[in-house]
């Protein structure tokens, strides 16, 4: 956490982190345009802000795109909010918001984290249905392999959906695993409480896809989620910003101390 704070610590890297707030996914040229800082201060800000989780970045062609990253904030919220004075609450709940809250005109989402175990034990931790019923509360059928059909069990209730275009996009075990959004059935939302009016707009949306890269990093593995594929304007995309940071806060959690933040 000491980078994180020494990164927050400086006025110009925390315009950085307001003009991402501002609009999220900027190249390093379009970082430059709206700021008044040369391309190398940039650099070495972005550089810092990196190293200290707060940006991750996504290659796009040849362009390198910067995402405000929320992880980082949600460990110092986890860890340390409750000893702290009602301003400082206040402080950080404001930044943790900001960093959290999703930019619409860049409709993608983009997390990474810091495991401590093993690029085998964290692909478990995705696919293995033992593990997903104990943060997730979901369990996926299928045997991993692109193209395979992929079927959803919700453990709440026993609510299985399953869907012709609901398949693996791509899969090499302990480096990377992608795979299409999930199918929103009348069941589905049953079981969330979801409105018929939200149920007609999110199945009316075109299917987005989530990807998992996994990074082995010596004790660490580094583990970037991007969902992309939304529609500019999505109904979906503020609940997929909301939920994933929890669901991986849980998994980061199962894995490093066997237990998870909530009940399964």
């Amino acid at each position: 956490m000491d980078e994180v704070f020494r990164a927050l610590a400086d006025p110009s890297r925390r315009r950085l982190l307001d003009s991402l707030n501002g609009r999220n996914g900027q190249s390093l040229s379009e970082l430059c345009a709206g700021l008044d800082m040369a391309r190398q201060s940039v650099s070495k800000h972005l550089a810092i802000l990196e190293h200290a989780n707060l940006v991750t970045t996504v290659r796009r062609g040849r362009e390198k795109c910067h995402y405000l990253n929320p992880a980082p904030i949600n460990e110092i919220a986890e860890r340390w909010i409750n000893h702290y004075d009602q301003q400082r609450i206040a402080a950080l709940s404001d930044l943790k918001s900001a960093l959290e809250a999703p930019v619409m005109d860049k409709p993608d989402f983009v997390y990474t984290t810091y495991i401590k175990t093993t690029p085998e034990r964290l692909w478990q931790g995705l696919t293995d249905p033992a593990f997903t019923r104990r943060y997730w509360n979901v369990a996926w059928d299928t045997d991993w392999k692109t193209g395979s059909l992929m079927t959803l069990e919700i453990v709440k209730n026993g609510v299985t959906i399953a869907d012709p275009e609901q398949v693996v996009l791509e899969s090499d075990p302990y480096r990377r695993l992608s795979y299409t959004w999930h199918t929103f059935t009348p069941e589905w939302a049953a079981t969330y409480d979801v409105s018929d009016e939200d149920l007609a707009r999110f199945a009316s949306e075109r299917r987005s896809k989530v990807t998992f890269d996994i990074e082995p990093l010596g004790e660490m593995v580094k583990l970037t989620v991007v969902h992309d594929g939304f529609e500019p304007g999505s109904a979906i995309l503020p609940g997929i910003t909301e939920g994933w940071p929890r669901i991986l806060s849980d998994l980061k959690t199962l894995l490093e101390t066997g237990d998870t933040l909530v009940p399964a």
